[in-house]
């Protein structure tokens, strides 16, 4: 096996994908929560 380094990999990739990742599923729960109220005040 290769000598591995510990920590030495470039993760800027994945670090923005998993930051984008995020940011998509917050964005959605707070979609789907908007949407409930709407459906319990209109349904009120």
């Amino acid at each position: 096996m290769a000598d591995h380094k510990h920590g030495d990999m470039d993760i800027s990739v994945q670090e923005k994908t998993f930051s984008g990742f995020i940011s998509m599923v917050t964005k959605g729960a707070i979609i789907c929560i908007l949407v409930l109220i709407f459906i319990g005040l209109v349904n009120g």
